[in-house]
Order: C-alpha cells, then structure tokens, then sequence
C-alpha cells in the first residue's frame, strides 16, 4: 500500500502544465513534493488517518507562478513607504507623498509614478516636489526605477555626487529629474541597513504570496538582500524560492567565492549575472535606431557600452556562468544578439530581459542561439492605443513591440516576469493574452506556462519547479475561476490559496 500523504487537494480542477490539456483532479503531497497526481477516487488510496485534505470545492489549481524579474526590496518599499503607483494624476501623486511623511524616516520616499497614465500632467519637479517638503530631502522614483525626481534638498545633499550627463537642466537649472546612473547616486543614499532590508522583503513576500507567487527571480545590487535572504532561510522563516540574479558589479565577489546557477538551498540559490545595456522606453532612454516619436533629435543611451557587454559576457561564460541582459531598444537587442553568437554558448542559458523591440530577423537569431526571453506581457499595457507607447515609440513601432506571440511561434524559450510594473502575474498574463495584435498575443495557456515552467527552465529549475508532477516541489496558486473561462479578465480573478512546499502560505478563501 502506498504511504499516505501529508497533505491531498481534492475536488477541483487541476491544471498540470506539463501538457497543454493535461488535468487532474488531485495532487497527494509528503514532505513538500507532490507525490500523486490523479482522480479523486485514487486519491483515497493515499489518503490516512493523518491526512489534511483539502477541499478546492471546484477552484482551479496550477503550478506556483515565478516571477523572472522582479525587485523585492523595491517592491517592500514601494509597500512601506508612498505607493505612487495608482496615482492617475501629479497632484494624487504629491498627495501621497505628503501622506507619507512618517518622522522616522529621514528621507521621504516615493515608488511607483507614471506620467503616461496622467493625461497633460508632466513629470514632477523639484519645485513639484519642494511643494512636499524644503526640509527632508523627497526622492519619486519613476515605475521603471530609470528615473527619479528629487527635491531641492535631495538635489543640494546628491549634487557633487551625480553626474553631470544624467541631471535634466532647464535654462541652466536642474528640473530635479535625474536618469539612469544617476538613479544609482540616489539608491545609495536612501538605501536600507540589513535590518530595514529584512523588513522589506517581509513585506513584499507576503504581498507577493497574495498574487500567487511562489518564487522571484530578483535583480539584485548594492544591495543587503543576499544576507537578509539567507538570514530568514537559516532562520526557517523563508517561504518563497529565490533565484538571486547579482549585478555585473558583483561578479568579482561572485568569481572569488565559486558561486555559480543552482548554488544555495532549496529557497536561496544563485542565479544569473545581471548587466544593462541601454535605458527604457518610458525615460527616453532605450537605444534605439530611430529617434523617439516625441523626441526626434533623440535615440537614447547606452548605459553598457557594446564593447564592454562583450567583454562581460566573455568572462561570465568562460566561468560557466549565466549572463542575463537588460535590452529594450532594437540597437541595444542587436547588440547582445550579436555578443551570443560570437560566444556560442547555449549550455550556460543566458538571457535577454525585455527585449521590447525586436523584429522577425531578430527572433530567428534568438531562437538560433538559444537564449531565453525573460519579458515582461504587463509592459502591453502601454501598447494599447493611445497609451505611452504610442507617444514615444509611433503607432507602428507600439504594434511591433513585445512580440510574444512571434517568440513563441518561433520556440524561443518565454519567461515571463513583472519588473514590478506591477507585480502581479494575473494582470501580466491578461495583457499577454489581449494585446493589441496577433503577434503580440499569446493564448491562455502559453501565457500561464511562460509564467511558471518557462521562468523554472529560465533558472535551471525545471526538474524541481514549474509543473504539476509527480517528484517535484509542491508549490501552487489556486485560483477562484479558470483563466481560459474568462482570458479578457483574468486580472479580476482572485487568488484563493497560495502554498509552498505543500504549505499554505496565503489563504484568500472566505
């Protein structure tokens, strides 16, 4: 007779993912790996004396969805500090902000702000922003964390800091926008200490757990989160499976240690080498090879120079490491497509994150290196009509970007993420499935399976995460309604349980 399980989920809907139809109707779990997967009336068969079952009472079940590109740390401040993200004007938004002036924080912060969703209303300034406060130093950080606003008494401390290049000026005056390796001068002053770090990603974990997400793929730098990380684990009080992806500037420490994909626990390992190359859409600075519809004298910034991407990539695959690059505009995509061919690689998996304006040429060089598609579907959120897509990239180029639906006819491997714009998987697969044209969609199911055995294959975790299956780690997402039911709003759908290890850790069940 078979031992019986820990835990059983029965009656409901179970999707496995390993196969576009397969289903079941329940999952046997012991010792937090899925050890049955089958009909209710098998189930019986594992089902003890001290057995927890658990009714699903018709709800469906799938695998746990992991984030391929999130930023914890930034997400739990985004949480504890001013949310700016649902702000719909400038004025919601220095709202906020004042809202959030807590004394124990000396610096008053912001997350989140997006001027395309404010109509005429402009980025803030430092006047906007010395309208909050001439006291204690006010930094907004835009949605994409490429830019931010700061306010005279920020922009005084940060001044023989920044550099000149990244500092909007206005009639000789800086406006209080800084840009791209600005933003870095900006990270470093606010930046939490280990306890606040802690603190953070609590936060965030627990929100995450909400949303169905069992796992992250974070993209760390300059950052405690790597201790922090490893404190709770140690501590047994980790509950979601992260996959560390450090910066390039810490791939010395990375080299000197040993570290490579895969080392760590069964909740903290070590990912991908992390670099940038160009900037993004919404602050005008993705490199692209057409100037920006609304700014024609402009076709942004290289923040990674190509002959130092090649440099990079050459080091990080000669130590059979994985190497995962920031590219958004068609020039900054080419270029790291051009880096993969010369390093013929494939075993090491590296990534392209983003990769918003690519064309059918450069699919198929995609597809022949064998690199991995970490994108982003919540970015087609922008591509509707009329949105910020539109106003900087032209109507043609907002119907080309994210192509998912030419990535994944072409078999390149999809891992879908967030960046945090917003972290939530439901809303990123509603906009895959309705994007504006044929081949920027993909169906119900492409899009559920991009957001978890994609991103598992993405982290060389697919023979432990990512599909319902005998073996493998029990972490899912139950949802109240079935995705394919409803795809136009699958964002409505509530979350009725999130588990991990067999664990539930989010319960959203009346």
């Amino acid at each position: 007779m078979a031992e019986p399980a820990a835990v059983v989920f029965v009656g409901g809907e179970v999707h496995t993912m390993t196969t576009p139809d397969e289903t079941a109707e329940a999952v046997a779990v012991r010792d937090g790996r899925i050890t049955r997967v089958t009909s209710a009336y098998e189930s019986q068969f594992v089902t003890g004396a001290e057995t927890t079952v658990i009714d699903l009472e018709g709800r469906v079940l799938l695998p746990g969805f992991i984030d391929a590109h999130t930023h914890m740390q930034q997400h739990g401040q985004s949480l504890v500090h001013a949310d700016l993200t649902a702000a719909e004007s400038l004025e919601a938004a220095l709202e906020r902000l004042a809202e959030d002036a807590a004394p124990n924080h000396e610096w008053l912060l912001g997350f989140g702000w997006d001027e395309s969703e404010w109509g005429e209303d402009p980025a803030p300034t430092r006047d906007d922003l010395d309208a909050v406060s001439t006291d204690r130093p006010v930094a907004a950080f835009r949605v994409d964390l490429h830019s931010v606003a700061l306010n005279s008494v920020a922009l005084e401390r940060l001044r023989a800091d920044l550099p000149e290049e990244e500092v909007q000026m206005d009639d000789g005056e800086p406006t209080g926008r800084v840009v791209e390796s600005g933003v870095d001068v900006v990270w470093d002053a606010v930046a939490p200490d280990v306890a606040e770090t802690r603190r953070l990603l609590r936060a965030a974990i627990e929100d995450v757990h909400a949303k169905g997400v069992t796992g992250v793929h974070d993209m760390v730098r300059q950052s405690h989160a790597p201790r922090a990380y490893r404190d709770l684990d140690a501590a047994g009080d980790l509950d979601l499976r992260v996959r560390i992806n450090y910066w390039s500037d810490h791939l010395d420490a990375v080299e000197e240690l040993g570290l490579r994909p895969n080392h760590g626990s069964e909740f903290v390992r070590v990912g991908a080498i992390k670099t940038f190359t160009d900037g993004s859409i919404g602050s005008q600075t993705a490199k692209l090879s057409e100037p920006f519809a609304d700014a024609p004298d402009e076709t942004g910034t290289w923040v990674v120079a190509p002959a130092e991407l090649r440099e990079l990539a050459r080091r990080v695959s000669e130590g059979d490491r994985q190497l995962t690059a920031h590219a958004i505009g068609d020039e900054a995509v080419d270029a790291v497509l051009d880096v993969l061919e010369d390093l013929d690689d494939s075993a090491n998996r590296h990534r392209i994150e983003h990769l918003e304006l690519i064309d059918e040429m450069g699919i198929g060089r995609l597809a022949d290196v064998g690199a991995v598609a970490s994108v982003q579907p919540n970015f087609h959120g922008w591509a509707r009509e009329g949105g910020l897509y539109e106003k900087r990239l032209g109507d043609d180029r907002r119907l080309r970007s994210n192509p998912l639906g030419l990535l994944a006819d072409a078999n390149v491997p999809l891992a879908f993420g967030s960046d945090g714009m917003p972290l939530d998987p439901l809303y990123g697969i509603e906009q895959a499935v309705t994007a504006p044209t044929a081949d920027q969609r993909v169906s119900v199911t492409e899009a559920l399976r991009a957001y978890t055995a994609g991103s598992a294959y993405a982290g060389f975790d697919e023979h432990r995460l990512g599909t319902v299956e005998v073996g493998k780690r029990a972490d899912f997402v139950v949802l109240e309604e079935s995705p394919w039911e409803r795809p136009e709003h699958i964002a409505d759908i509530d979350v009725a349980m999130t588990v991990v290890d067999g664990e539930i850790v989010y319960d959203g069940r009346d």
